[in-house]
């Protein structure tokens, strides 16, 4: 569906994009003749290049914008960005111009349109074509082979309680490795009661624990090769292992340039404090709860290390403590620290350029 209106133009335009599953929707707005039409597309190459047509037709694009560009609409903006023009992550919609204008597709891409052109949206999209990209997706997989595992050892442990008590001796203080081999070789009766049912399903259960285990292995092996192969820096500072150096990756992306400074990395992170000053309470804080809270909790467990094993981090606990800082100001500082440290791991070496004689 198109709409068009007549109106005087610039000849520069930007183009908000509303993402969907199955169709986006598109409106392009003039920079002095506000919004001239909207567009409907389904969500393929197809359709991407009837976008790309449309959207040119109208003058020289100065950007787009669009939501969701880490979901919906990376594969557009990634068809976007092979084509030469420059995309950004709209956001979502001002919730108080939602409650006064109403809701739709159209008015969420002319919102986003809007944005751009107001200079509101200016997050650059990360390209998502790269060796980051591929720890992610491996990292996902990862995530929840783990998360099944333990709901698989924690519910084995659960109905252990209930079994017969020749069986709770047998597997009294193994270790879970231990438990599971032990619960995989059961070899139960007949379905005739409680009990038996009780043998079939830790037996299950173990062999589920096993098979997942075995696959959060494998991957785990293949994410710190990629790890290793894509930015073996990140493994050299004190306490940062390979899960954390992943999880640094994942939130870089493979365009890390796109983070222009230690500040925004912060702020990426969840680390960096939010300003609540008002009145006569001009300078005061607040923990910022926002931000990546897996990379957040991985710089954490760094800190942690680096606290109990790391000498010259020893040294400055114990140097703040006399100060007066308290634990918890003391570990916002080191992670403050962490994430300036791997600001600079993480961005691209400078292009130099050869003399020429």
């Amino acid at each position: 569906m198109v709409n068009t209106n007549k109106q005087h133009r610039s000849g520069h335009v930007v183009i908000g994009v509303d993402t969907h599953k199955h169709v986006h929707v598109a409106a392009v707005m003039d920079t002095i003749g506000g919004i001239l039409a909207s567009l409907t597309i389904p969500t393929d190459t197809g359709g991407f290049q009837q976008l790309l047509d449309w959207a040119t037709s109208f003058g020289s694009v100065l950007a787009f914008g669009a939501e969701g560009t880490g979901s919906y609409g990376a594969t557009l903006a990634s068809f976007l960005r092979r084509a030469g023009h420059k995309v950004v992550e709209a956001g979502r919609p001002d919730r108080r111009l939602r409650r006064m204008n109403g809701k739709s597709d159209t008015l969420d891409a002319e919102n986003a349109a809007r944005a751009v052109l107001a200079g509101f949206a200016t997050a650059t999209p990360k390209s998502a074509d790269g060796e980051a990209q591929t720890i992610r997706q491996l990292k996902i997989a990862h995530d929840q082979a783990v998360e099944q595992r333990t709901a698989a050892m924690v519910t084995m442990k659960a109905m252990l309680v209930h079994a017969p008590d020749p069986l709770r001796n047998e597997t009294a203080g193994k270790t879970q490795i231990a438990l599971a081999r032990h619960l995989a070789g059961l070899r139960p009766r007949q379905l005739e009661g409680p009990e038996d049912a009780l043998r079939h399903a830790l037996r299950t259960l173990a062999k589920r624990w096993q098979y997942l285990d075995a696959e959060a292995k494998d991957l785990t092996k293949m994410i710190a090769d990629l790890v290793h192969r894509a930015a073996p820096q990140l493994l050299e500072p004190f306490g940062i292992g390979v899960d954390t150096a992943a999880e640094i990756l994942v939130v870089a992306g493979d365009n890390p340039e796109r983070i222009k400074s230690e500040a925004a990395l912060a702020k990426l992170a969840g680390i960096a404090p939010v300003p609540t000053g008002s009145g006569m309470t001009s300078g005061r804080h607040r923990i910022n709860r926002g931000g990546h809270r897996q990379l957040n909790a991985a710089i954490y467990r760094t800190v942690i290390v680096r606290m109990r094993f790391h000498q010259p981090t020893i040294d400055y606990v114990a140097r703040r403590t006399a100060e007066g800082k308290t634990k918890r100001e003391i570990i916002r500082c080191l992670k403050r620290y962490v994430i300036r440290e791997v600001y600079h791991l993480i961005r691209p070496a400078p292009q130099t350029t050869p003399a020429t004689s």
